[in-house]
């Protein structure tokens, strides 16, 4: 089973930036081949795709509303994924998880995994 630790959130006001972090870690899981991506929720609604990043970093996925301000990194050699977040709104208000993740269909794949404790990100306007 994968283990996913979500890090790097906080209270940010409007226009601010913030740097997720997740690292992956498992004694069989290959996430040098694995897709990536982040997601978030907020309190009543289901949680929605943010981005995703193919296993060797060339590809890259968006929700609509974060590109140009969002990207999505990783680094292999650390097991670990990142979300750089800039010009940020209130409505990117939610807590973010990142899992492994279908870079096409945009959506998470959790046959060897499941969602971590998320990173809470609050941004004032």
């Amino acid at each position: 089973q994968v283990q996913l630790v979500e890090s790097g959130g906080g209270l940010v006001q409007a226009g601010g930036s913030l740097r997720l972090s997740c690292a992956a870690s498992g004694r069989t899981f290959a996430f040098d081949s694995t897709a990536m991506g982040w997601f978030r929720q907020v309190p009543g609604k289901e949680r929605e795709f943010v981005a995703a990043i193919s296993w060797r970093g060339r590809n890259t996925n968006y929700e609509d509303s974060v590109k140009g301000r969002f990207t999505i990194s990783r680094d292999n050699a650390k097991n670990t994924v990142y979300l750089q977040m800039n010009s940020l709104k209130p409505e990117d208000t939610a807590v973010y998880y990142c899992a492994p993740a279908n870079l096409l269909v945009r959506v998470p794949e959790l046959t060897f995994a499941s969602w971590g404790r998320g990173t809470q990100v609050t941004v004032s306007s």
